[in-house]
């Protein structure tokens, strides 16, 4: 996959989020990526109900909101989850972004 040639209508537009569910289901999905921009530990699970308990990915936190800092996750080439991705957390805030053909 060749993100260069992506088009900027092929991507959903980023925005700093904090509900529950990151990204809805998309078998269109060819990939994503999530940063967490908060001051607390980002929980990210690939499926529903993601908690501090149940996760895949914890995400570092940033040292202020919005500073950069806080840990991220891409799956941008290979195999691509494509199912819903939802995340925990004491005060989630975060960017993620979805890549479609």
């Amino acid at each position: 996959m060749d993100i260069i040639k992506t088009t900027t209508g092929n991507l959903n537009t980023p925005a700093i989020i904090d509900t529950a569910t990151a990204l809805a289901a998309n078998t269109a999905r060819i990939g994503w990526m999530i940063q967490n921009l908060g001051q607390q530990i980002l929980y990210v699970r690939m499926g529903a109900s993601a908690s501090a308990t149940v996760f895949h990915v914890a995400l570092k936190a940033g040292t202020a909101n919005d500073d950069g800092t806080g840990g991220s996750y891409e799956q941008v080439s290979g195999v691509v989850y494509t199912g819903i991705v939802t995340i925990a957390g004491t005060t989630p805030r975060y960017c993620v972004t979805e890549i479609r053909p």
